[in-house]
Parts: structure tokens; sequence; C-alpha cells
């Protein structure tokens, strides 16, 4: 496969209350990279423990699982500023089977369904038969994240605490000779596995010595630590990390991600800055691999998870084996959907020259975010390819300040025959943006496929700059 660029044919921007709340795109070469691999989106400012959040539309299916923690805000502009958008303790929580729901208030047949009409903003959690077991409402129209915590962390605890029972009773079983029941009992606990993996992990030994064998599960060995010290020291370190990495100083960044990592060993979220950062930036791709799957092999929330399964798949096909790093994005997708994947799948069905499908996946990026300048840069590329060279040409011109879009940027003039800004942005993207000649040389390697710059190929201008292509 080659990677190229693909042809747009349509760009429609819907003014939509909730196309999705997942994480926006983030900046960098061809598809993008960086920051972890998402950022929460129409937010002021940069967060790190971006709650995974799975917006519910009219028609579409809620999540199911054993807990599903719903936001239903007042309206679009609470979703802006909201302090439901970052928490670290949210985030480990959905690491453990608890679903985060995002509710359209728009959608009035499923407010009523959840009987909150009138009450938003509002959070609720409800069980796996569809009821609810506790509410947070509004304090003077502002919804609480210490109180929606709580909530969450009360009905954990107390679930918790029945399962400690329920080992204590399967344990005076086995005292009484009653294996059947013990192991019966043994067993209920071990399905509660993702919510309580320390619980399940007992269960799993005692059920070993009654000669049962169990499943094997992805369990973690160690639990995060979710005391206030620790979510406010691990928080400042990652946040002085991406604020590092924001100014380019990816040395510095890489150090501080390390350093978080190592406090909490149970925490994707450290390595998945980290990975992202070996990846996009750096171009130590055999540390990004291993990173990446550190936390595919731990209990991880469905954001890390889908950067992680993103990163190895662009790699893999970067290395020439296109077919299995496309089941990665399809897997990672399935996990969380990012537009950074979805605009690495547009450029992948481009190169398979199958048009449909990469507009597709244009379109479902600006879906995420219609307003996120990256992913319109990124649209922009493709309109210029079709016909649409004016409206291209603006939302360059309008971007033109972004240097992590150098490359984007770049594609937009050499498609629209604007040779000498063409090279101009790409000379940016190579030697300011870029800072590390084993990422220029993938980079530039891409530049010499890249469909978009087709009319520079033979330029000894263009060859010169891009020497480096391995």
């Amino acid at each position: 496969m080659r990677h190229s660029s693909i042809r747009f044919a349509a760009l429609l921007v819907l003014p939509l209350f909730f196309t999705a709340l997942t994480a926006h795109a983030t900046c960098g070469g061809g598809g993008g990279g960086g920051t972890g691999g998402a950022m929460p989106p129409m937010s002021g400012s940069p967060q790190v423990y971006f709650v995974p959040w799975k917006a519910l539309n009219p028609g579409d299916e809620p999540l199911k699982g054993p807990l599903v923690l719903y936001w239903i805000p007042a309206d679009r502009e609470e979703v802006k500023k909201s302090d439901l958008l970052s928490s670290r303790t949210l985030t480990t929580y959905a690491s453990q089977c608890v679903g985060m729901q995002l509710v359209n208030p728009d959608d009035a047949a499923m407010v009523e369904k959840l009987g909150v009409t009138g009450k938003t903003p509002t959070a609720l959690l409800i069980g796996a038969d569809g009821k609810t077991i506790a509410h947070v409402d509004a304090e003077k129209g502002v919804l609480k994240l210490s109180a929606v915590e709580k909530m969450v962390k009360d009905e954990l605890r107390a679930r918790e605490d029945a399962l400690e029972k329920q080992l204590d009773a399967a344990r005076a079983k086995v005292t009484a000779g009653d294996k059947d029941a013990a192991t019966e009992t043994y067993k209920q606990v071990w399905e509660q596995r993702c919510l309580f993996p320390r619980k399940a992990r007992d269960a799993q030994k005692a059920l070993k010595k009654l000669g049962i064998t169990v499943e094997d599960a992805m369990l973690r060995t160690v639990d995060p630590i979710l005391t206030a010290e620790m979510n406010r020291k691990i928080n400042h370190i990652m946040m002085l990390g991406l604020e590092a990495e924001m100014d380019e100083h990816y040395d510095n960044a890489r150090n501080l991600y390390q350093a978080a990592a190592k406090l909490d060993s149970a925490d994707p979220v450290p390595l998945r800055f980290l990975g992202e950062l070996y990846r996009h930036h750096l171009g130590q791709w055999v540390l990004a691999r291993k990173t990446f799957n550190r936390i595919l092999a731990m209990q991880a929330d469905p954001l890390s998870r889908a950067v992680a399964l993103h990163g190895i798949g662009k790699m893999t096909i970067h290395e020439g084996d296109s077919k299995a790093g496309l089941a990665l994005f399809e897997q990672s997708i399935a996990a969380f959907p990012l537009a950074l994947t979805y605009r690495n799948l547009a450029v992948f069905w481009n190169s398979e020259r199958d048009r449909a499908k990469a507009d597709m996946y244009v379109q479902k990026a600006l879906k995420l975010d219609p307003e996120e300048p990256f992913n319109l840069i990124f649209a922009a590329t493709y309109m210029a390819d079709s016909g649409r060279g004016e409206e291209a040409l603006k939302i360059a011109n309008e971007h033109e300040g972004m240097l992590c879009a150098s490359y984007n940027l770049a594609a937009i003039h050499a498609l629209l025959g604007n040779r000498g800004k063409a090279m101009e942005l790409l000379h940016r993207h190579f030697y300011k943006f870029e800072r590390y000649d084993s990422v220029r040389a993938k980079e530039m390697w891409e530049a010499r496929v890249d469909y978009v710059f087709s009319s520079l190929k033979e330029d000894p201008e263009f060859v010169k700059l891009t020497a480096l292509a391995n």
C-alpha cells in the first residue's frame, strides 16, 4: 500500500448539537497524532484525563453493561465548559466496565425515558437492568464533578463490600465441605471481574485450589491508586508533560510522561501519551510499539485502548502490512471513535482507490468535530482535488499559522498549483515542526509517494528537500 491523500467529493458540516463527544483531532503531518492521540473537544484548555464519554444521539443504541453513568447536560455550552470532561477517577472507572454515556438534551424521548425532563443538567447511574440506582442533580445550575465521582464511588464500594461477603460465605462453605456451593459462589464473584478485578483474582485463586479452572481474563494485577493526593500529583505531572509537548519540548515531555507512568503502573493514560510521543514526534517506533502493547495488556479505558490500537495500526501499515494495519484501525474505532483513526482510514482507502469509503471516513472525522481546525484543513486537502479550490484556499489561508498543519497546508497548495507556497510549507513541516531525523525520514518518504505532491515528484528542489526519505 502506498500512502496518499484522498479526493474529497463533498464537505457537509452540519451545526448539530451533538456530533459525538469524542476526543478532538490531533495535529501533525498526514492524518495527525501526538498529545496522547486525543484531547477534549470544544474545550478552552487542554486536558489529560479526558473521560471517554460516548454520545447517544437519537436512534443510537445505549451502552450496555453492569453500570452506566449517564450525563444529561442542559445545552451545548455546558458540554464546552463542564468539569465532567476531565477526571482521572471517572477515566479509571471507565476501565472497569463503567460505561460513560452522554445524552443529547434535545432528545426529548430519551430525556423523558430517563425521567429527567426539566431537571437538566443531571447525572444518573443505571444498572444492567436499566433501572436508576442513584442520581446527582445540579447545584445552582452546575453539575459538580465531585458529586458525580462520589455517586459512582459509593456504588462501587457497596458492591465490592457485597462481594467480600460472598467470598466469606464461599470460604465458610469450603470449611463445611460443601464444594459445589462454594464453587458456585466463587463463580458469581468471578463474573464481576471487570468491575472488581481484585475480588475476581481472589475468587480465581480459590477456584484453582478447588480444582476448578476458569477462563483466562485480562485482569490487572495491580490496582490504580485513586487517592486525592495521587490524583493531584499525577495530573500535575501529566499537564506539565502536555504543555512541554505542545511547546515542542519533546525530551522534557517524554521525561515527565515517564515519571507519571512510574507513579502508578496501573494507569494507562501516561503510557498513552508516552507511546504517542514515541510514535508521532520522536519516531522511536520500537518503544512506541512496546508502550502501546503494555496498554493493550492491561485493563485500560476505551480511549487509551483506541489510541494504542491506532498507533500500532499506523506503524504496521507503514511497515508494509496493510491488511493487519487496517484490522487494527477497525478495532480502534470499535473501542472508541477517534477523528485521528477516521482520517487515517481515509488515507488507507484512498490508497486502495476506494473513493467512496475514503470520503465516508473524512465525513466521519468531520462529524466528530466539524469545527476542529485540523479536521477542516484535512478535508480542505480533498476539496482542492475536487474542483473546490476557492473553498480549500480560504481554509488554508485562515489556518496558515498552524505550524503542526504544515504538511496538509502544503498539500492544498500543491494541488492548486502553488508550487512555491507548497515547498515553503513542506520545508516548514520538515525543519520547523519535526525535530528528529528519524521522523523526518518517514515523513519525507510519505511525501514522495503521496498523491497530492505528484506535481512535485520530479522537481529537483522537492527531491533535495526529501533526501532523507527511507
